[in-house]
């Protein structure tokens, strides 16, 4: 199943295209900046036709806890009562899109997939690349049905990346200085889990996004993914085959969504370590690497 849509073929679903065999989708508006103010202002100003708002520090994420990372799991009342209230219906269509960067939006597709919703694609290039229309009209839609169902997808504890860095690959999507420890902006401690390879998620997209005139000024770095040949290519040279088992970490969870996007693009399945960086540094007994190589 695919698992992006263009901003062309979402135009001709979105109106009932001849050509388009899907059903008009269900639209999530995600915009997001890490350490940024909400978003919502800029989505009530303009956003995709029928596109509700959806919070990612409180509907994609659980509150901060002792031990939980920065964006921990949500509890899966709260998530399906978002999803309900923005329309979410089981086995019915959903496109979730941000500013462009990808990392929101690929947090709410992992977070549908992984409770268990089969039909969700992230527009590639999110707002920047839509050439569309776009409306201040904040939609109301009927209340969806969609009910979590935790499990569908792989989730890696500290023990489990710890383990799959040696057993497979453990990817790092975190940019290179975070990774080599070079700098730190925002955890405890620098560096890296030690076997981890590094894959900044800069890697899995074009610089540009599709659309010739961006349509989101938040500041972000839009962009489309790569082919889905460049992106198998991409991760047969950090060591990943067909028979590798994966998995993916950033800084909090949200990046490595994109990773884990990412490789499904390519074809490949991967677990998400939701915890991430934030979580495994803040146990000072945990150990760290630092430099260009896994260690």
């Amino acid at each position: 199943m695919a698992v992006i849509v263009s901003p062309t073929q979402l135009a001709r679903e979105l109106t009932g295209s001849p050509s388009s065999p899907h059903t008009p989708p269900t639209l999530l508006d995600v915009r997001w900046e890490l350490t940024g103010p909400s978003r919502h202002p800029d989505y009530e100003a303009a956003h995709l036709p029928g596109a509700v708002y959806v919070d990612l520090e409180t509907e994609l994420a659980g509150p901060v806890g002792e031990g939980t990372g920065r964006h921990p799991l949500p509890d899966p009342e709260v998530f399906g009562t978002a999803m309900r209230r923005a329309g979410v219906r089981q086995g019915h269509p959903v496109v979730v899109y941000d500013g462009g960067r990808g990392w929101a939006a690929a947090r709410a597709w992992w977070l549908l997939r992984w409770a268990g919703h089969e039909d969700v694609r992230v527009l590639d290039g999110g707002l920047a690349a839509w050439e569309g229309p776009l409306t201040g009209q904040v939609p109301h839609p009927p209340e969806g049905d969609f009910t979590p169902r935790p499990g569908s997808l792989p989730v890696l504890d500290a023990d489990g990346a710890a383990a799959l860095a040696r057993t497979g690959v453990l990817l790092d999507a975190r940019p290179g200085e975070r990774y080599r420890g070079e700098v730190e902006p925002i955890d405890r401690v620098a560096g890296h889990i030690p076997g981890a390879v590094s894959a900044p998620t800069a890697g899995n997209t074009v610089e540009k996004a599709v659309g010739s005139v961006p349509r989101d000024t938040s500041g972000s770095a839009p962009g489309a993914f790569r082919p889905a040949a460049e992106l198998a290519a991409r991760f047969a040279a950090l060591g990943i085959d067909a028979g590798t088992e994966v998995g993916v970490y950033c800084g909090s969870g949200v990046s490595a969504a994109h990773e884990v996007l990412a490789l499904a693009v390519a074809g490949i399945d991967a677990a998400l370590y939701p915890g991430s960086w934030s979580h495994w540094s803040a146990d000072p007994s945990r150990p760290v690497a630092t430099g260009p190589e896994p260690g």
